[in-house]
């Protein structure tokens, strides 16, 4: 008598899938990304500055911390508090009170 096939399906364990890491994800409109492009490159240029004067890496001005200040004279007070500690290495002071100026300058424009 001939073998009759076994008709009952094994099902197994199903083979292991990578897990895929999710991650949000936000979109800006094209006004909100461009203030940001523009707060970028006022902090870049800030950075760029501040390397240049100080030959320091670790020297932060917080740009939300100026923003906050209503005035210009309270803002550059803080900005030159901020600074008062490196004036020493600084390379000249009149090099230094140009960048002030121009920072607060940018600032105006954020």
């Amino acid at each position: 008598m001939p073998q009759t096939p076994n008709k009952s399906v094994n099902f197994g364990a199903p083979p292991e899938e990578k897990k895929r890491e999710k991650f949000l994800t936000a979109k800006y409109g094209a006004h909100q990304m461009a203030l940001i492009r523009k707060r970028l490159r006022v902090e870049m240029w800030m950075y760029e500055r501040l390397s240049e004067l100080y030959d320091a890496e670790d020297i932060e001005i917080d740009l939300d911390e100026v923003l906050d200040i209503d005035t210009d004279i309270e803002r550059r007070q803080f900005v030159n508090n901020v600074l008062r500690d490196w004036q020493a290495k600084a390379k000249k002071d009149a090099i230094v009170n140009v960048f002030v100026g121009d920072l607060l300058d940018k600032v105006k424009t954020l």
